[in-house]
């Protein structure tokens, strides 16, 4: 009998609760989040709560843990899931981080000796993008003899935490590596036309703090670049470094990532590109809730580290896929003139 906790009740954190309890592998799935107003229709139980009529029952407030937990399941907005991983790490638990947020996930990473010592993973950006572009990238890896480059973008946000993290991410400096070394970029620099699968087609992409190259560079030995970028219309780059103009959805709409890889096979130069189309809310839910029921069967070795440094790549792809997040490949001339 597993018992997972999810924290945040959220766009994602909601589909992560909802996937747990549909696959059947999860017995017991409770939600836990801080705030007052939570969504009536969240299931937060075990299964034999799931079909009753007189109302779904509500998510449980605040962020403790006791020892029956058998995995933490990170949802909550940027800048807290650090600290919640960190006390997890000390009872025991395992974690699944959704964060994409540039200055958390490198707290997240932080951990990597304190989960060593206690024998614990914690999964870091087990999203859309990072997380499941990770995954592409270490699966096509195995394709080449060196990977030289990776660049990756996405399209679209979920919920409204996720669209304010995109929305600050477009006005704060980002982070891209480049012939062994980290280098900080300008927000919102760097323009590239990128070309996702359809319906999605040609967008503009720009820079912005994306934690992306933290979590692929530790994986990829002898990588010389490695970049991050974010579509963004005219009107997101001029209102970045403002409040939010308006109320976010409550779900993006359609969304994408790409991820290019450049290197050589028998000393000629290749170019891979991978991607997918979903929605971000539903596609990282994918990713997070596969992630977990593989650190719950003991498919991640201790310590802190992103999706690019699981084992078996393929086999987390396929359940992703199982739910309907299905993988795209593109062979040919690049997709994507990264740029200096």
């Amino acid at each position: 009998m597993s018992h997972i906790v999810v924290f945040g009740a959220g766009a994602t954190g909601t589909r992560i609760a909802q996937q747990l309890l549909a696959d059947g592998r999860a017995t017991n799935v409770e939600v836990r989040d801080t705030r007052r107003e939570l969504p009536r229709q969240l299931v937060t139980r075990p299964r034999r709560l799931v079909d009753n009529r007189e109302g779904r029952p509500e998510p449980v407030r605040g962020h403790h843990l006791d020892t029956s937990v058998d995995l933490a399941v990170l949802a909550t907005p940027a800048t807290n899931q650090a600290a919640i991983a960190r006390r997890a790490v000390h009872q025991g638990v395992p974690v699944v981080a959704t964060s994409n947020h540039l200055s958390e996930v490198r707290r997240l990473l932080g951990l990597h000796q304190e989960a060593l010592h206690n024998q614990v993973p914690v999964v870091v950006g087990a999203t859309f993008m990072p997380g499941l572009s990770c995954l592409f990238a270490r699966h096509g890896a195995t394709e080449f003899d060196q990977v030289d480059e990776i660049h990756v973008a996405k399209v679209g946000t979920g919920g409204p935490a996720c669209a304010r993290q995109h929305h600050a991410a477009l006005s704060s400096v980002g982070l891209d590596w480049r012939d062994g070394r980290w280098t900080t970029r300008a927000p919102g620099s760097g323009r590239e036309l990128a070309y996702f699968p359809d319906p999605i087609g040609g967008r503009d992409c720009y820079r912005g703090a994306l934690p992306d190259a933290l979590l692929l560079v530790p994986e990829f030995q002898g990588v010389q670049r490695v970049t991050a970028r974010m579509a963004a219309t005219r009107r997101d780059r001029l209102t970045s470094p403002l409040p939010m103009l308006r109320r976010p959805h409550p779900e993006g709409g359609l969304g994408a990532i790409r991820v290019e890889l450049r290197g050589r096979v028998d000393g000629e130069s290749r170019i891979r590109v991978f991607g997918a189309v979903e929605r971000p809310a539903p596609a990282a839910a994918a990713v997070a809730v596969s992630a977990g029921l593989a650190v719950l069967k003991g498919g991640f070795c201790a310590g802190a580290y992103g999706l690019a440094g699981v084992a078996d790549p393929l086999a987390l792809l396929n359940d992703i896929a199982a739910r309907g997040i299905r993988p795209l490949c593109f062979e040919g001339a690049s997709m994507y003139g990264a740029g200096p």
